[in-house]
């Protein structure tokens, strides 16, 4: 196969994507909490020419993760807003929860990013399991796993319609004839489905990108669906080569039997990286934040990232059976957890969650810059990838030492751009503008 341009996401997270992170930098632990940490991710990631940053977005934090954790779960809109006012090129995504907000009320805020910014934002397109996210909204439970899903698929529906609502030449500014916006081409949504009714226009003309850029990272059959039928980003973390390739056939052949272009929609998972000079300067940086990782926020993290609360298991004890026979699981990430309760019946929940992941970033890379360089190119050739998303093992250090010497290499092959081509995410991207006019 002919490869075509990588893209690279720069995740963002306090001190590093590694839960040891902000115990080996040596920067204020506060530092985190103000813009200048952002501004400076975000001006790296831009001087390396990458595609994007990446902001995540819990809606419920767990108190146990402030002993373990800096937690700085800021409104990802309000971020990249500020960020989009520092840099110039570089895309900005934010999370936002299909479960948890109104579809026009969404739409709008994305829609007022991809104006301040000149057309670079994106949106990942979640739904919320975290458990205490329903409390939070004053509903006593969430929707169960295929109802959030239905309701997803409608949520991004009409979040495009309102995108929607003002064809791209609907401003004349015609000061002969009083008009600023020509009436007729504004399409209302006029939406009423199972869970939404939307009626009215956004308050303000279709934005640079027409649409930003859709996002999403859902590994269930039904993530897999939504994002075939709306992801043209996807920030997906399997595990090995072999399912990485899997993973993208999968979603290619869903994509076009939607009726869309595969072309489309661009895989670029979750990459946790650790570099070094040398391979063993790298493995040893590795096994510093190893050593000082703390095995009980491991065991809580599974339990809260699958959805169920931390404060009501012993880690001493096997995961209670009602939980993983005879019910569907809530989230992939659920899934896994009890399938190593069933593998494993009498195992403590302290012993069946050493070997599972907790986040997004399922494969850690440690090693050199030519050796990052190669794996990526391997990954590409063999089409599991189109790219990566940064998970800096520390920040900002790691994803300078990616823009500094791994995006050099892949420059001298051919294989990254030396300038960005357009000034918005979708050129970035290579993405079509999406037309706009009257939907049906």
């Amino acid at each position: 196969m002919t490869a075509g341009e990588l893209h690279f996401n720069a995740f963002v997270w306090p001190n590093g994507y590694h839960e040891s992170a902000w115990r080996v930098v040596e920067d204020d632990v506060r530092g985190v909490l103000g813009l200048p940490y952002y501004a400076d991710i975000a001006r790296t990631a831009e001087r390396g020419l990458m595609d994007t940053v990446f902001l995540a977005d819990n809606i419920a934090i767990a108190e146990y993760r402030t002993t373990y954790l800096p937690q700085t779960q800021f409104d990802p809109i309000s971020v990249l807003s500020a960020l989009a006012g520092v840099t110039s090129y570089i895309g900005l995504i934010g999370t936002g929860s299909t479960t948890y907000n109104k579809p026009w009320e969404l739409a709008r805020r994305w829609a007022t990013l991809d104006h301040l910014s000149g057309g670079r934002a994106g949106w990942n397109i979640v739904t919320t399991v975290t458990p205490l996210a329903a409390a939070n909204y004053g509903e006593a439970a969430h929707p169960d796993h295929a109802d959030r899903y239905a309701r997803a698929h409608e949520f991004v529906d009409v979040v495009t319609r309102a995108w929607d609502s003002w064809e791209d030449d609907a401003v004349v500014g015609d000061r002969e004839r009083g008009v600023w916006a020509e009436r007729g081409k504004l399409h209302a949504p006029r939406f009423h489905g199972e869970f939404y009714d939307v009626e009215g226009i956004l308050p303000f003309p279709r934005s640079p990108q027409g649409w930003p850029v859709l996002v999403q990272a859902g590994q269930s059959p039904a993530g897999i669906g939504l994002a075939a039928r709306y992801a043209e980003l996807v920030f997906s973390g399997p595990p090995s080569l072999e399912a990485a390739v899997a993973f993208r056939t999968d979603l290619h052949t869903q994509a076009a039997a939607a009726g869309r272009d595969p072309a489309h929609v661009l895989v670029l998972p979750a990459l946790m990286i650790t570099l070094g000079g040398t391979e063993a300067e790298a493995q040893a940086k590795a096994q510093r934040l190893e050593d000082l990782a703390s095995p009980d926020f491991r065991w809580q993290n599974i339990l809260y990232t699958a959805g169920l609360d931390p404060d009501g298991f012993d880690p001493d004890a096997p995961l209670p059976a009602e939980l993983w026979t005879g019910r569907a699981a809530p989230s992939s990430r659920a899934e896994q957890l009890y399938a190593a309760s069933r593998a494993r019946p009498q195992a403590t929940l302290r012993d069946i969650t050493e070997g599972l992941k907790s986040g997004a970033g399922q494969y850690h890379f440690v090693g050199t810059p030519d050796q990052l360089a190669d794996h990526i190119l391997t990954w590409q050739d063999a089409g599991a990838v189109d790219g990566f998303t940064i998970m800096g093992s520390t920040l900002p250090y790691e994803l300078t030492a990616f823009v500094d010497h791994v995006i050099p290499l892949l420059q001298r092959k051919g294989r990254f751009r030396t300038e960005y081509t357009g000034p918005t995410l979708r050129d970035h991207l290579g993405l079509p503008h999406p037309a706009s006019g009257p939907r049906k």
